[in-house]
């Protein structure tokens, strides 16, 4: 069983990572280059190993295992929702240097999501054993559709959470730097910035679902699910930034990420009759990872001529 003093040494470091990200690398808002989001994702990505390492020394191997395998799972599905983010930023006009800006409070929001619904789910699989069956239908059901799915598209004006929210507050027509909130003769009135950050949020939330119950396949510890899940989604703004321009190049990822939804809703439905070891979980999902990037540089995508 995970000590408070883990839960709290781990919370309190990533509450300060937060703060010095936003109150001194990112004081000042700037278009984030390539070479400087390449710098941070590498750094998540040192700093989510060495977290593990201090799991392999403290808790074991299987337990490190299990964070390895949920955490590549977690930033392998986090991946997808790059596509999403450029939508939503193209569709709202968001100039480059408020982005990062925007995924901080955005992912900020998602930290406290997806701890509610990691628990959520994992009291009610512990509670009813006969969940852990559905989810793993509905990862396949996920994953299925997913390699069918021919283009993504946002429709910020369907988001029940944006209707509700513009009922009770004005939205200003214009930016305003990037403020969220301004006066207007008085009244506290929304930019238009704070809406990107709401339908970011709500856009998370609808790949939590999808994110969530493959690491259940892996692990029902609420220590590793959740970290595995915080680093992957800390580092993923600045993955964006480093992949955002060359998402094109990897044309057959998405079908790499179907296979895996799949693959762990296979997995988790076999679990009581064909366990598969983590270790194994781990090479398949890397290999299928592995294999979608190359056949995306081996077999570019066609674009169609100009005319």
């Amino acid at each position: 069983m995970t000590s408070y003093l883990m839960w709290g040494g781990f919370l309190l470091f990533i509450l300060a990572m937060l703060v010095l990200d936003l109150k001194v690398f990112q004081r000042q808002s700037h278009k984030i280059t390539v070479r400087e989001s390449l710098l941070w994702t590498l750094f998540w990505i040192i700093l989510a190993l060495t977290f593990n390492a201090g799991i392999w020394h403290f808790q074991g191997s299987q337990k490190a295992l299990e964070f390895l395998t949920g955490y590549l799972i977690e930033k392998s599905l986090s991946v997808d929702n790059i596509f999403v983010f450029l939508l939503i930023f193209s569709y709202f006009k968001v100039k480059p240097e408020y982005q990062h800006r925007v995924l901080f409070f955005g992912i900020l929001g998602a930290l406290i999501m997806r701890a509610i619904f990691i628990l959520a789910g994992i009291t009610l699989i512990e509670n009813l054993h006969w969940v852990i069956y559905l989810f793993g239908a509905f990862l396949i059901f996920i994953g299925i559709r997913m390699a069918f799915e021919k283009e993504k598209e946002v429709h910020p004006e369907e988001n029940p959470l944006l209707k509700l929210f513009q009922r009770f507050f004005p939205v200003s027509k214009t930016m305003h730097g990037e403020k969220f909130w301004i006066r207007d003769k008085g009244r506290l009135t929304a930019t238009p910035l704070l809406i990107v950050v709401i339908v970011v949020e709500s856009t998370d939330l609808v790949f939590a679902v999808d994110s969530i119950p493959a690491i259940f396949s892996i692990t029902l510890d609420p220590f590793i699910v959740y970290t595995s899940n915080v680093f992957a989604i800390l580092g993923l703004r600045a993955l964006y930034f480093a992949v955002a321009g060359i998402m094109d190049m990897f044309h057959y990822l998405h079908y790499g990420l179907s296979l895996i939804l799949v693959f762990v809703g296979i997995k988790m439905l076999t679990a009581e009759f064909f366990p598969i070891p983590t270790w194994a979980a781990l090479a398949v999902v890397g290999g299928l990872l592995l294999l979608s990037a190359l056949l995306s540089i081996l077999f570019p995508a066609k674009t169609a001529p100009q005319k």
